[in-house]
């Protein structure tokens, strides 16, 4: 006789059938729904690397069509991280917000017309002879006009052709010059005194506001772990913006005053004058020290009547840029404010192309604190949401459920 215990194991009853059926029944409906949501997850991300793709090609547009309101506010605020210690520092010792940020001001305000007087002036008065120096510059490059005079007669020839050729004459409105300097001070100047005084109120609320701004911003967080990280990025971009920003304006003027000196020896004109210069461009990577050698080559040229004794003040200061770029820049930044190369020239052509000269000025601050933002959000892996995890390559199991219309079912079993 057959047991009953291994009947009943062999056989399962109606009810053991309902409930398994039921079971996997619920398992693939869960499954399906997980599948639904997945899709629907990677296709809300797709949408939103294609607007932030769109977002990023769209700002730099906006901010060289709104130079007039982003510039300004960007050098302000620039100017208002990198005077964020001195700030605390004066709070430190009991000074109140609004003082020490006046305070903050006028230290930067007395550096700028210091920095003004020393540059502009001088390079006013010693340009100003150009027209008068122009009989010993061509003197002096003689040598190089006679190498390349044949191909000044072919030049020469050709335009002289083309200006004979008739050319149809359209009517142009004619738009009359500023006669006095009045006049162009009248058109231009109101927007860059309106622009300079808006800059200083933002940096003054800015600093006067940072205590109180900082404190809210990291008790709004929700958690603690998110608060120590806001409080951690906030120090940091403060920290990176000042230690850079001040140290390298210490390392230019030093190679500025070393400049300054050796061009006196040299007995050059307004010495003081090219060393501010070579430490103003000495901010702008790779591109400034090139306009500084230039344009000290071509103060040689109106000063000296060798072309020899003309060249020895680029020499000598681009001899002092590379030690200074190769030697003491990163002995003394040290790899804390390492950035790629690669990055700072995107960033110096991107903000040069925006802003021009004083977009190639702010390109490296700008890039620091870009990158510390970022470093302390995390980077999105966009390689691996095209090529792993997204819509553009689909699972094997999916390819052949959508290229073939059917359910799936065969494809969980190997069919």
């Amino acid at each position: 006789m057959a047991d009953p215990a291994s009947s009943d194991t062999l056989f399962p009853s109606a009810e053991e059938e309902v409930s398994a059926a039921a079971m996997v029944a619920a398992n693939g409906g869960v499954g399906e729904i997980g599948r639904i949501a997945a899709r629907r997850d990677r296709l809300l991300a797709a949408l939103v690397l294609v607007a932030s793709v769109g977002l990023m090609l769209a700002v730099p547009f906006a901010l060289k069509s709104g130079a007039e309101f982003f510039l300004p506010v960007t050098v302000a605020l620039v100017i208002a991280i990198a005077m964020v210690p001195v700030l605390e520092w004066l709070e430190r010792r009991g000074v109140p917000s609004a003082l020490a940020a006046i305070l903050c001001i006028l230290l930067f305000l007395i550096a700028a017309n210091v920095a003004i007087a020393a540059i502009v002036v001088p390079a006013t008065d010693f340009f100003r002879l150009l027209p008068t120096r122009i009989d010993r510059i061509q003197n002096n490059l003689a040598p190089l006009l006679d190498l390349y005079s044949n191909l000044e007669k072919y030049v020469n020839r050709t335009l002289r052709a083309v200006a004979d050729a008739p050319v149809r004459r359209t009517s142009n409105a004619a738009v009359a010059p500023p006669s006095s300097i009045l006049e162009l001070a009248a058109t231009s100047a109101p927007a860059l005194i309106v622009q300079f005084i808006f800059a200083v109120l933002v940096v003054f609320f800015f600093l006067s506001g940072w205590t109180r701004m900082r404190k809210r911003t990291i008790a709004g967080r929700s958690s603690f772990d998110g608060a120590m990280a806001t409080a951690r990025v906030i120090q940091d971009v403060v920290d990176d913006v000042s230690a850079y920003l001040g140290t390298i304006t210490v390392i230019n003027l030093i190679l500025g005053g070393i400049v300054a000196g050796a061009l006196y020896l040299l007995d050059m004109p307004y010495p003081l004058m090219w060393g501010g210069v070579v430490a103003l461009l000495n901010y702008i990577p790779y591109f400034g020290p090139v306009v500084a050698a230039f344009l000290l080559a071509i103060g040689g040229l109106m000063t000296f009547a060798d072309i020899w004794t003309a060249l020895v003040p680029p020499a000598l200061m681009y001899g002092c840029h590379l030690i200074e770029a190769n030697l003491v820049t990163p002995f003394v930044v040290g790899h804390r404010l390492t950035i790629s190369p690669l990055l700072i020239l995107v960033s110096l052509s991107f903000w040069s192309w925006v802003w021009g000269t004083t977009g190639a000025l702010l390109a490296v601050p700008l890039l620091i604190i870009i990158q510390t933002v970022a470093g302390a959000a995390g980077k999105p892996d966009i390689a691996g949401f095209l090529f792993e995890h997204g819509t553009l390559v689909q699972p094997a199991r999916e390819r052949r459920r959508w290229r073939f219309g059917g359910s799936g079912e065969d494809d969980e079993t190997g069919g």
